[in-house]
């Protein structure tokens, strides 16, 4: 890496590896935006562009990146039992790639539909079970944006698990049914057990408490004070019912409370691993490889934040750079973070898209014309 370099060297290299701007620009559109700005600059920089994600929205697009993957799309169940049809990919090498979202997330129900009392993640697994049928060797989840709170009681009965309460009536899936729940049935076949599952997980929250899924997310799921503490009550009590018929407790793992518990879930009933999100892309994107000649890196993503600090795109891009010691330098609409914070996390340097006097609206609207216009700032003031 030329550590001492000058902007206007013909030779030099920067890669573009952004998340999205939230409610603006996908992660794609930010790259292109930027290489506009960089290009604006000086034609003569070589430039290379990854969208990346985390977890959640444009977490399939990112992981699968250039590779030539086959789109597969099946009628599964959404969170309120109603049939959608949703996709998922799959490679000759029989790697495929599933987001939790598009069959059981919270881009699917009307604002008034929202209820994780409700809610289950029954077409999360009708979709496991049709890669395994296509002879997955390895299935990699992505699980943000859920709609649920149902601990993965619905993804295991897609699977073939029945759950009963304390009558012997089968019970449907759902985040209030958690409670009721007194003994599991397996299914006979189980062909998960000869299948790799990587979960990307961007949070560490434990399945129930103060931190854990209800109390955390439940509320942007539509339950209010009342039905936090139903739910909570019910992943407290359905983990107690998965640890005794499995022998193994799982609930203070980091990162079981994601979606819902949907990450507890995945590991009780699977045997899954949870993996960061964006190390996860980073790997499959072979991001070490890319970094090789880069003078530098520009990274962002709509708001730079606390949660950054915690294993998001932009501080996994960082981390990884860090390694091979290329600086990193951060675009994004805005940052709440101290002079202090920033250093922490290895920024070089942030610039932010809205300023005091800019409206919002103002600055999502305009964020392609506004990063085009801060890329060629940015390379002017290094």
């Amino acid at each position: 890496m030329n550590t001492n370099f000058c902007l206007s060297y013909p030779l030099m290299k920067i890669l573009i590896a952004p998340d999205k701007f939230k409610g603006s620009l996908s992660a794609n559109e930010v790259c292109e935006a930027i290489k506009r700005g960089i290009k604006a600059y000086d034609a003569n920089i070589e430039v290379d562009m990854l969208p990346l994600a985390d977890g959640g929205e444009g977490f399939s697009e990112a992981i699968v990146g250039d590779s030539e993957f086959q789109s597969l799309e099946i009628p599964v169940k959404d969170p309120l039992n109603k049939i959608v049809e949703c996709k998922y990919l799959i490679n000759k090498s029989k790697l495929s790639v599933i987001e939790m979202a598009n069959a059981s997330g919270l881009k699917l129900l009307a604002e008034n539909e929202r209820n994780p009392l409700k809610t289950n993640t029954f077409g999360t697994g009708q979709l496991i079970k049709d890669a395994l049928q296509n002879n997955s060797s390895e299935i990699i989840i992505g699980i943000g944006g859920s709609a649920t709170n149902d601990a993965g009681m619905g993804m295991a009965e897609g699977l073939g698990f029945q759950f009963f309460d304390k009558n012997g009536i089968l019970l449907p899936a759902s985040g209030e049914n958690l409670a009721k729940v007194e003994r599991i049935e397996e299914p006979i076949h189980k062909p998960w057990q000869n299948c790799k599952i990587k979960v990307a997980c961007d949070v560490e929250n434990p399945l129930f408490g103060i931190n854990g899924a209800a109390y955390v997310f439940g509320p942007q799921k539509g339950a209010n004070e009342k039905q936090v503490e139903e739910l909570d009550f019910g992943l407290r009590h359905f983990s107690e019912v998965v640890s005794k018929h499995f022998g193994q407790d799982f609930h203070s793992i980091p990162g079981t409370g994601a979606a819902g518990g949907l990450g507890y879930g995945l590991i009780a009933f699977l045997g899954a691993q949870l993996k960061s999100g964006i190390d996860l892309i980073l790997e499959a994107n072979n991001f070490e490889t890319k970094l090789i000649g880069v003078d530098l890196v520009i990274t962002g993503e709509g708001k730079i934040d606390n949660q950054t600090l915690n294993g998001k795109v932009v501080a996994g891009v960082i981390k990884k750079a860090k390694e091979k010691n290329i600086p990193v330098y951060g675009i994004c609409g805005i940052c709440t973070l101290t002079e202090n914070q920033t250093i922490k996390l290895g920024l070089k340097k942030i610039i932010q898209l809205k300023t005091l006097e800019m409206e919002i609206n103002y600055a999502i609207e305009n964020a392609k014309d506004l990063l085009i216009k801060n890329t060629i700032n940015l390379l002017e003031n290094i």
